[in-house]
């Protein structure tokens, strides 16, 4: 029951964090005008504003002009709503849900602006400092010591990286690690070791496809790979450093 409450509303947020996707890196507001088609400029009418429903519903097509929606949109409040739900399932305390879904609100968003915009918010990363802080020290506060040792190891980490190749990494980047920090505690070591192996393997990819010459001068977004670091965490990040220290500690 839980986890359909969490789903229902995790898919609610993911409507809310396309609204964040587009506007932010506009530098528009997040609350006015309301949602409206971005061809014919139609506010759009509550329930057609159902998510993943009225995109289906509406095979996929402004309701007053017939512009094609992008499936983003569904996609990205399905997403959102599979990962609230998984994180209700996986977490059993108040902490570890409130965390798990706070940082699901703060990479969704990062890894979208990031791969089309090239840029992570400071807005983003603020409100995502700020919600950590305020969630640790609600609810765990001796723990909030640790998380804050993780997310200057994370962030620092990131910033050697990103001072020793600068066209590799952005400073968005380093701060969204931080922040990842302040969410996940230790096992932000196993997000940001899973973030830089799939980028690895993604540039591998590329230089393999265009061309050692061409594939190095590719730009490729590192946010995502962040993103994608910080949700397995999220689910094995515990596990992962629990095996870790364990057999090779």
């Amino acid at each position: 029951m839980e986890a359909t409450f969490a789903g229902v509303l995790g898919a609610i947020f993911g409507s809310f964090l396309n609204v964040v996707a587009y506007r932010l890196p506009r530098h528009e507001s997040l609350l006015s005008p309301a949602s409206h088609c971005p061809s014919c400029g139609t506010p759009v009418k509550p329930y057609d504003n159902i998510p993943i429903v009225s995109f289906l519903l509406l095979r996929g097509h402004c309701r007053s002009c017939a512009a094609t929606i992008s499936p983003r949109y569904p996609l990205v409040e399905g997403l959102t709503a599979v990962l609230c739900a998984g994180a209700v399932l996986a977490h059993s305390s108040a902490l570890g849900i409130s965390l798990s879904i706070g940082l699901i609100l703060i990479v969704v968003p990062a890894a979208l602006i990031d791969l089309e915009h090239r840029i992570i918010p400071n807005t983003l990363t603020a409100l995502g400092a700020v919600a950590a802080l305020a969630i640790g020290l609600a609810l765990d506060p001796s723990g909030e010591p640790q998380r804050l040792i993780a997310a200057a190891c994370a962030g620092g980490f990131l910033l050697l990286a990103a001072l020793a190749y600068p066209g590799g990494m952005g400073m968005g980047d380093v701060k969204l690690a931080g922040v990842m920090g302040l969410f996940l505690g230790r096992a932000v070591a196993p997000a940001i070791l899973i973030a830089l192996l799939v980028g690895v393997l993604v540039g591998a990819l590329i230089i393999a496809r265009k061309g050692a010459q061409e594939g190095r001068k590719t730009a490729i977004p590192f946010g995502p790979f962040l993103a994608l670091g910080a949700v397995v965490a999220m689910f094995l990040g515990e596990d992962i450093v629990h095996l870790y220290t364990q057999h090779f500690l």
